[in-house]
C-alpha cells in the first residue's frame, strides 16, 4: 500500500500485467495495419509510459508524435477540456492511431474526434489502455483495449493524482475506505489480552470482536447464524469457518465507519486468517498486523492459578489442563506466526509487566503502523 498526499492506494495490477496487454495490442495493430506506417499519437501526460512501450514493442515501422489536453484535476475528470498543444504535421491520408493511458467518461475522446475531424485523415483508430466501460458515456468506437477495470480511480504507469504516482511501475487503485487499523491480538492463557484489548481500543477507537462474544451473542438472541452454529456444536462438530465469517462480517458491517478492529480468537488456522484477508479485502481493507503477547510458561500457570482462586473457573484451577491449555495455543500461533510473518505483519510484545508497561509497548508496535 502506498501512500500520495492525503490518501492511500493499494496494488491494482502489477507491471507484469501491463507489459502482456502493451505486448498484445501492439500485435493487433500491426496485424491490422499490415505494411501501412501509421501515425502514434499519444495522449500527455498520462500516456507517456505507454506510448513509450508501445512503439518499443511495435514490430514494423512507425511513427510518433504527442499532443496535450487538459482534462485530469485532483481525481475526478472535469468537463472542461481543452487542445493545449496541437499538431505540427500533415496528416492527410495517414492512418492515425490514438494512443490513451484510460479512457472512462470518453470526454477527452470527444475533444479527440473534433480535433481530427478537419484532419483529413484516411483513419482514425482510439487504442487506450485502459478503459471504464461503466463510467463511458459516449458512442466512439475503441478499436483497441488493453485491460477493463472498475470505475475506481487508479494511478501509476503515467497516471497520477495531483502530480504523484506517475513514475510508479504498476498501477495503484485508490482505497475507498482509506486507513484503517486492524490487528488481530494473540496472547497464551493468561497473558492478560482482554485486559489489553479493552485498554487498546479506548486508545485507538477500535472496535474490538471476540469470536467469544460474537458467538454467544448470536446463540442467546437466536440470530439465523447462532442457531446454525448452535446445532454443530450441540452435535460435538466443529462450527464450519463460514458460518464465524460470516458472524464476523455481520459485526464488521454494524461498525462500517469504524477506524479500525481488534480481532480476538480469530483466526486460528491459515484457512481462517485466509478468509479474514478475503472478507477485509471485499471492504477494502486490511489486517494491519498479528500482534501476540509473549509470556513465560510458568508465569502463565502461577497466574490462571491465582485466578482461579476467584475466576470459578474450572480450567483456570487445574495444572495439568492449564499447561495443554497453553501447548494447544502454541501449535496453533506457530502456523499463524508464519502466515503473518511471510507478510511482515507478525509482531511480538513481551507480555511480563504490569499493565501499563505491556500497554506501552502494544502501544509502540500500533503507533508505528499508523
Amino acid at each position: 500500500m502506498i501512500k500520495l498526499h492525503d490518501l492511500y492506494f493499494k496494488p491494482f495490477i502489477s507491471e507484469q500485467e501491463i507489459d502482456k496487454a502493451v505486448q498484445r495490442m501492439a500485435v493487433e495493430v500491426a496485424n491490422d495495419l499490415k505494411d501501412e506506417i501509421p501515425v502514434f499519437i499519444g495522449i500527455l501526460n498520462g500516456s507517456f509510459m505507454f506510448v513509450s512501450d508501445f512503439v518499443k514493442k511495435y514490430p514494423k515501422p512507425c511513427e510518433v508524435t504527442f499532443i496535450k489536453l487538459a482534462s485530469y484535476e485532483g481525481v475526478k475528470s472535469t468537463d472542461d477540456i481543452q487542445r493545449l498543444i496541437g499538431l505540427t504535421q500533415d496528416l492527410t491520408g495517414r492512418t492515425v492511431v490514438i494512443l490513451e493511458d484510460i479512457i472512462d467518461s470518453g470526454k477527452t475522446l470527444e475533444e479527440v474526434h473534433r480535433i481530427f475531424r478537419n484532419e483529413n485523415v484516411k483513419e482514425l483508430k482510439i487504442a487506450t489502455l485502459f478503459y471504464k466501460p461503466e463510467a463511458y458515456k459516449k458512442d466512439f468506437k475503441l478499436h483497441y483495449v488493453g485491460i477493463e477495470i472498475p470505475n475506481k480511480f487508479i494511478v501509476g504507469y503515467g497516471l497520477d493524482f495531483d502530480g504523484l504516482g506517475r513514475d510508479l511501475p504498476e498501477i495503484y487503485q485508490l482505497k475507498t475506505t482509506q486507513h484503517m487499523t486492524n490487528i488481530v491480538l494473540f496472547g497464551p492463557p493468561g497473558a492478560g489480552k482482554g485486559t489489553q484489548a479493552n485498554f487498546l481500543k479506548e486508545k485507538y477507537n477500535l472496535v474490538h470482536i471476540s469470536t467469544g462474544d460474537v458467538f454467544r451473542y448470536n446463540i442467546k438472541n437466536e440470530t439465523a447464524l447462532g442457531m446454525l452454529a448452535k446445532s454443530y456444536m450441540d452435535k460435538g462438530d466443529l462450527v464450519p469457518d463460514q458460518v464465524t465469517i460470516d458472524m464476523l462480517n455481520a459485526e464488521v458491517e454494524k461498525n462500517a465507519d469504524a477506524k479500525g478492529f481488534i480481532f480476538d480468537g480469530f483466526p486460528r488456522t491459515n484457512a481462517q486468517a485466509k478468509a479474514l484477508d478475503d472478507l477485509l479485502e471485499e471492504k477494502d481493507s486490511e489486517i494491519s498486523a498479528m500482534i501476540a503477547l509473549e509470556v513465560d510458561d510458568e508465569i502463565l500457570v502461577q497466574r490462571l492459578l491465582e485466578r482461579g482462586k476467584t475466576s470459578g473457573r474450572p480450567d483456570d484451577a487445574d495444572e495439568n489442563i492449564i499447561r495443554n491449555r497453553i501447548k494447544e495455543y502454541y501449535k496453533k500461533t506457530a502456523i499463524l506466526k508464519d502466515y503473518y510473518s511471510a507478510q511482515h505483519k507478525y509482531f511480538g510484545v513481551d507480555g511480563v509487566g504490569s499493565i501499563e508497561e505491556i500497554t506501552k509497548r502494544l502501544s509502540a508496535v500500533i503507533d508505528k503502523l499508523s
